[in-house]
């Protein structure tokens, strides 16, 4: 039984995604996620998160890392970002609540670090690499795809927890149609749906549900 919340996904919906995460297969290096393999690796070894981990996760998220919040973000000790970012790490793996709850968790436990206080993008890759197989990670390309899917995500509190429930429910469609899908395989499609478009642009169609 869908919940209360679940968006209607029809077949147009699953086709464009499953051409897109082709596209995507096609489009980028199969070394792109060397770095993020070897942090998530780091993460399940440590249980937290370093400014070491953060930097490298920066780099492969390609976040802007000139703003103010980097420099008071290193003014911290590696410990309090550590027992931080532990917290988030044991919300994300914990399997007796729901993926929602679990991103939910997660990314309020990090919302007290510079650069986590607002959006969810560096947030999301640092969840994600705690817990790959279960994670997925949300940014403005995200974003643009499910608009162009004609899927809704509102841009309020709790975002990230609301994000991963439709990844689960789109992950889940796919699923059902043959073709086997974690969360990782959603946030991949969307972002090479959304890498070139933005929402009003002259070639922005969203898909429709009927």
């Amino acid at each position: 039984m869908p919940s209360a919340d679940a968006q209607i996904i029809n077949p147009a919906i699953i086709e464009r995604l499953i051409e897109a995460r082709r596209g995507y297969e096609d489009g980028v290096s199969e070394h792109y996620d060397d770095v993020l393999v070897q942090i998530s690796a780091r993460i399940a070894e440590e249980q937290s998160v370093g400014k070491a981990e953060i930097g490298a996760l920066v780099l492969w998220k390609r976040v802007r890392a000139s703003s103010r919040w980097t420099s008071e973000l290193m003014a911290l000790s590696d410990t309090h970002i550590r027992d931080v970012t532990g917290a988030a790490v044991c919300h994300v793996l914990n399997t007796s609540i729901t993926t929602p709850e679990a991103a939910s968790a997660g990314r309020t436990a990090l919302s007290t670090l510079p650069g986590f206080r607002s959006g969810d993008a560096l947030a999301s890759a640092v969840l994600f690499a705690a817990a790959p197989a279960r994670m997925a990670v949300y940014d403005r390309r995200a974003q643009v795809g499910l608009e162009m899917l004609g899927l809704s995500l509102p841009p309020k509190r709790g975002r990230y927890g609301a994000y991963m429930a439709l990844v689960e429910q789109l992950s889940g469609a796919v699923t059902d149609s043959g073709t086997v899908w974690r969360a990782r395989d959603v946030d991949l499609a969307l972002f090479w749906l959304g890498r070139s478009l933005r929402a009003g642009s002259e070639t922005y169609s969203p898909v429709v549900p009927s």
